[in-house]
């Protein structure tokens, strides 16, 4: 059990006790008034930026259905030099008046509650999570063309999560740039190859100079050897 489990565990069995006591002392003593419930904590607020410079559309066609999809995608994270904290895909089937929002939010969130977001200060929307891997959980939800057109005019999509103990946390995820980009083109396919094969050499990279950051901590660094005579 987490150290978080075992402070919740005790709490519980806390009021437990404290509701036994106040029972029995309630025999010999008028009742007080009831207290006031304490106020509900304030919601998190994350503020994520961009982690890649522009938002890209890639499309293709589904060979089963015989019709065109595309979607619209980019990565969000706390800084820029930090691993992508959420990624937003817009999906959006030719012929179909149904869209898709699609996040891929991280682990550790609560499940059953599903999530909530809201354009600017627009009506609050409601999206179900459907699988769970190990890099995150991919959540959607199904909306219309109207809710297209507020994302292209939108400045801030608001996304409402709760995490492990229930506590509300809301990631900010700027819009700017997207309503370019699900009406213009999609990549060009060998484009989009080239920045994945791009990305895929950051990765490993990134990857390498962490190995070798920790094997330097780990030991000091042997001498280097000496020119030949």
């Amino acid at each position: 059990m987490s150290s978080i489990s075992n402070q919740l565990g005790i709490l519980a069995l806390s009021a437990c006790l404290t509701l036994t006591a106040a029972e029995a002392l309630a025999q010999n003593k008028p009742a007080a008034p009831a207290a006031p419930a304490p106020a509900a904590p304030s919601p998190t607020r994350v503020e994520l930026q961009p982690s890649q410079g522009e938002w890209t559309k890639v499309c293709g066609k589904d060979q089963v259905a015989n019709k065109e999809i595309c979607y619209t995608t980019r990565d969000f994270g706390t800084a820029a030099d930090q691993p992508p904290v959420l990624a937003l895909a817009i999906y959006d089937v030719k012929g179909d008046d149904t869209k898709i929002v699609r996040l891929l939010l991280p682990i550790g969130l609560m499940l059953r509650p599903g999530f909530r977001y809201a354009i600017d200060k627009g009506a609050t929307l409601e999206g179900a999570f459907e699988i769970c891997f190990p890099n995150g959980c991919f959540a959607e939800s199904k909306v219309k063309q109207p809710t297209i057109d507020q994302f292209k005019k939108g400045t801030t999509l608001n996304v409402s999560v709760k995490n492990q103990v229930g506590a509300e946390v809301i990631f900010s995820v700027p819009l700017a740039g997207f309503g370019k980009s699900f009406d213009g083109a999609a990549i060009d396919p060998a484009v989009l190859q080239q920045r994945q094969q791009d990305l895929q050499k950051a990765l490993e990279k990134q990857a390498d100079e962490q190995r070798k950051a920790l094997e330097g901590g780990a030991a000091a660094p042997a001498p280097a050897p000496a020119a030949p005579k």
